[in-house]
C-alpha cells in the first residue's frame, strides 16, 4: 500500500500549484481523491490513489524509477518532521515530481530503495498477492544454525502469534546470513530473529524482487534505473 500523505502536498508536489494554491482548489470542491470529492487540504491519500483536478488525473510528466543505496539514520518517507528523509538525498529536480519509496525500509537498516512516482507499479509490487522476494543481510547477537533455516523454512512464529510465510536463511558464518522474505510485515526480520532468541545489529537489503542493489553505489548514492532493471521490475 502506497505511503498516506497530506492531499494538498500531493497536488503541491507536481509543480503545477503552490501549496496556498492547491488548498484554494481543495476547498472550492474542484479536486476529487480515489473517485470521492475532498474538501479538507489535510486530507489523507495513498501514493498511488487516483487524484483529479476539475475531472483532469494529475501526475508528474513522466515516470522516474530511481535506485537509492539508503544509509542508516534516514527515514523511508517523504515528509517527516525532525528527520531527514529519503528525498533529501535526492538533487532539486526530484524534489517536485511526487516521488515516493515503494515499501519502507527502518531507520536503522540500509540498502537497496526504490523511489518512483508510478503508483500503480508501487502498489503492485508492493501487493500481498504478489509476494515479491526481498533478500537482506542480516548479522546478530548469537549464534545462527539449522534450526534457525529450519524455522525460517516453515515460517516463524511471533511473539504476538502471527504466523510469517516461509521464507529461506541462508547461513552465512555463526553470527551473519542472507534471509529472504516474500512479505513485509513492520520490524520482520528483526521480530523473527528476535523470536530465535539472536537480535539483529546489522540489516541490509541487498534484493527487492528482481532488482539488486549496485554496490558501486555508496551509501546515500543513487543512479536512475537501467532499461534492463525497468523492463525486470515491470514483468515483476
Amino acid at each position: 500500500m502506497g505511503e498516506l500523505e497530506r492531499l494538498d502536498k500531493r497536488l503541491a508536489a507536481t509543480g503545477k500549484w503552490s501549496r496556498r494554491e492547491a488548498r484554494d482548489l481543495i476547498r472550492a470542491g474542484r479536486v476529487t481523491a480515489d473517485g470521492q470529492r475532498c474538501r479538507a487540504p489535510e486530507s489523507k491519500v495513498g501514493a498511488d490513489a487516483p487524484v483529479a483536478v476539475d475531472g483532469v488525473p494529475i501526475g508528474a510528466d513522466r515516470p522516474v524509477y530511481l535506485m537509492l543505496h539508503k544509509p542508516a539514520g534516514v527515514v523511508s518517507s517523504t515528509d517527516e518532521p525532525g528527520e531527514r528523509t529519503v528525498l533529501d538525498l535526492l538533487g532539486e529536480a526530484y524534489q517536485n515530481i511526487g516521488l515516493f519509496p515503494a515499501g519502507r525500509l527502518d531507520k536503522d537498516t540500509e540498502g537497496l530503495l526504490l523511489l518512483t512516482n508510478d503508483g500503480p507499479l508501487a502498489h503492485r509490487l508492493l501487493a500481498p498477492k504478489s509476494h515479491v522476494d526481498k533478500v537482506y543481510y542480516v548479522e546478530v547477537d548469537g549464534v545462527l544454525d539449522e534450526d534457525d533455516a529450519e524455522a525460517v523454512r516453515q515460517g516463524v512464529k511471533l511473539g504476538d502469534g502471527y504466523a510469517c510465510l516461509p521464507g529461506k536463511l541462508e547461513l552465512l558464518s555463526d553470527s551473519s546470513a542472507y534471509i529472504t522474505l516474500r512479505e513485509g510485515k513492520y520490524h520482520q526480520v528483526k521480530r523473527m530473529l528476535a523470536s530465535r532468541g539472536k537480535p539483529v545489529t546489522y540489516l541490509k537489503r541487498v534484493r527487492f524482487g528482481p532488482l539488486e542493489l549496485d554496490e558501486g553505489l555508496p551509501r546515500g548514492a543513487w543512479r536512475p534505473l537501467t532499461e534492463e532493471e525497468q523492463k525486470a521490475i515491470f514483468s515483476q
